[in-house]
């Protein structure tokens, strides 16, 4: 299994249009035929006028098939290709090797919050992820994360992990927890050296997003 993960930056005032076009035209042309959508979500805090689709994949194979037949689509090209080339700035994309299938919360109306680390290069990323999942039981006391993932094209020495919370403010108290855990302050001992970057984004869910 591979996850792509695509971030589209679309254009200031635009990203309401952008949400509505893809949570019905897209979503009645392409269901899960051509991938299947994992999460769907616009950018709240972070970069902005952005927003992020999660698809999976059996294969890379099956990835280039698939986009290949959704090319061809009359419907695809004719109805909702139009309805984006005016609103778009840029398209990024991340293909993604899972650690951890995405797991949707327990309860909806949450928040998402996409956190993106680059490390040191030279085999650093699977060291810090084997840290960070030996200390997951002491974070996950506080709350829960939805998925992980390590990229292996779009951006290089990278790790991508996301979560859910009720609100901003469960979010700071679950952070703040964890911060006073001796087992998570022994993993941040360890596993800072090895970062070079470090990003967060709070999204929220589009209405057709299965992750709520």
């Amino acid at each position: 299994m591979i996850y792509e993960l695509r971030t589209y930056t679309v254009k200031p005032g635009s990203l309401g249009d952008m949400v509505r076009a893809s949570s019905t035209v897209s979503r009645d042309i392409r269901g899960d035929d051509y991938g299947k959508l994992e999460g769907y979500w616009a950018t709240e805090i972070g970069p902005l006028n952005q927003v992020m689709h999660l698809w999976s994949y059996a294969d890379f194979n099956e990835r280039a098939r698939l986009r290949g037949e959704l090319g061809k689509n009359p419907r695809w090209t004719g109805e909702y290709i139009p309805l984006l080339r005016p609103l778009m700035v840029r398209q990024d994309i991340r293909l993604l090797n899972v650690v951890r299938a995405p797991v949707a919360p327990a309860t909806t109306g949450n928040i998402y919050e996409f956190r993106n680390y680059r490390t040191r290069t030279l085999g650093v990323a699977r060291q810090w992820l084997d840290v960070f999942t030996a200390a997951l039981p002491a974070r996950e006391k506080y709350s829960k994360m939805v998925g992980l993932w390590q990229t292996e094209a779009g951006q290089p020495n990278e790790v991508c992990h996301i979560w859910a919370y009720p609100d901003l403010n469960a979010r700071a108290e679950a952070r703040a927890s964890a911060m006073k855990d001796p087992a998570w302050q022994e993993f941040l001992g360890k596993s800072g050296p090895m970062l070079d970057e470090m990003h967060s984004t709070i999204m929220l869910p589009a209405p057709h997003s299965p992750l709520q």
